[in-house]
């Protein structure tokens, strides 16, 4: 079976693209482009290389999707845990991928760049938790802050007359960075989500109300609107007779 470093040559060469880590197949571009280079047919428009959020990720995996069921090809996609970017699903599903291509790949030449017609194919982000190791020196925390005898801290790294800052603050300010841009995209795929369960919540009281005034009555939307407004401990909606806090008038 292909390891990491295999796969990784394998893949870059065929797509063109230079990622660094297996954990970078979650966006979920790279797979649906593997399946391109057999069939040639895939909607390489609707394919985001440049995807950094995990809703932008799971785009992708429902154009690899309609592609399996137009293919018939038998074989279940985890995409919850490969949207994760974890080593380990994405190598084993890129390992099950390349034994696919292998048996139906046709020998046929293959453009990779030309058929994303000039779509930027960097490599995707994923994102790492902080680093918790220590520095090596002496008496120095994770953020690189040496602790004196006396009380006193000094930033390490930090030389007489030097205003650069040290390794260990600007890999914190890059995780930083990272991890707000994380952070904005799940606030978009919650938007996104909460968008979809608008419109079927309007659509399912439009056809409850048309049912109403016809004398007809269905199970089925009543069972859909239950689950709608259904609530869990801590996520209760609030009481409309009772005014909030905020709404109250105060001198």
């Amino acid at each position: 079976m292909a390891g990491r470093t295999d796969l990784l040559a394998w893949l870059n060469e065929l797509l063109q693209i230079n990622y660094t880590k297996i954990e970078q197949c979650g966006s979920g571009a790279a797979y649906c482009q593997i399946l391109d280079s057999i069939y040639g047919d895939l909607p390489m428009t609707k394919v985001k290389f440049n995807a950094k959020h995990e809703y932008e990720f799971i785009a992708n995996f429902k154009v690899m999707q309609n592609v399996f069921k137009a293919k018939k090809i038998d074989k279940p996609i985890p995409v919850d845990k490969l949207v994760k970017c974890k080593m380990q699903d994405n190598l084993e599903f890129l390992q099950w991928m390349k034994r696919f291509w292998d048996s139906n790949y046709g020998g046929h030449g293959y453009d990779a760049s030309a058929r994303r017609k000039g779509a930027p194919a960097d490599p995707p982000a994923t994102i790492a938790p902080l680093s918790t190791g220590r520095s090596s020196s002496s008496g120095s925390n994770h953020l690189g802050v040496s602790v004196r005898a006396g009380g006193g801290k000094t930033p390490v790294g930090h030389r007489a007359g030097s205003a650069q800052p040290n390794e260990a603050v600007q890999q914190l300010q890059a995780q930083i960075k990272e991890m707000q841009t994380h952070l904005e995209g799940l606030e978009k795929e919650r938007d996104f989500y909460f968008a979809k369960l608008r419109d079927i919540e309007i659509l399912v009281q439009a056809q409850l109300d048309t049912d109403q005034a016809e004398g007809k009555e269905s199970e089925t939307l009543k069972k859909i609107q239950e689950i709608l407004y259904s609530t869990e401990d801590g996520f209760e909606a609030p009481d409309p007779n009772v005014a909030s806090v905020d709404e109250e008038e105060t001198f």
